[in-house]
């Protein structure tokens, strides 16, 4: 009898050690999610000020009255880079599941 009520504070332990285990991984993964959308909000804010003074030095001067067209073409240039950065993170993504199965 003291065996068996032995047995089922062990069994007890190492389901509240794996229920704590899976917690702090749950835990490790969010942050890890929310500091890198974090630190991809600041990329794409220094990129997004880059782009702007690009189309103001370079763009706006050799189109008099561009002030439509300079931010047209800005925001073409953001859609542009944000398709084609998704697209191959979704390609990479992709091969990672491919290669854990």
């Amino acid at each position: 009898m003291v065996k068996k009520a032995n047995n089922k504070k062990l069994t007890k332990k190492k389901k509240e050690a794996k229920e704590e285990k899976k917690f702090h991984e749950e835990l490790i993964a969010q942050l890890l999610t929310l500091s890198t959308a974090g630190f991809g909000l600041v990329a794409a804010l220094a990129w997004n000020q880059a782009i702007q003074a690009f189309v103001t030095q370079y763009i706006t001067p050799r189109i008099p009255g561009s002030g439509l067209v300079s931010q047209l073409l800005y925001a073409l240039l953001i859609t542009i880079i944000a398709v084609f950065i998704t697209y191959q993170l979704s390609r990479i993504s992709s091969h990672l599941e491919v290669k854990k199965k």
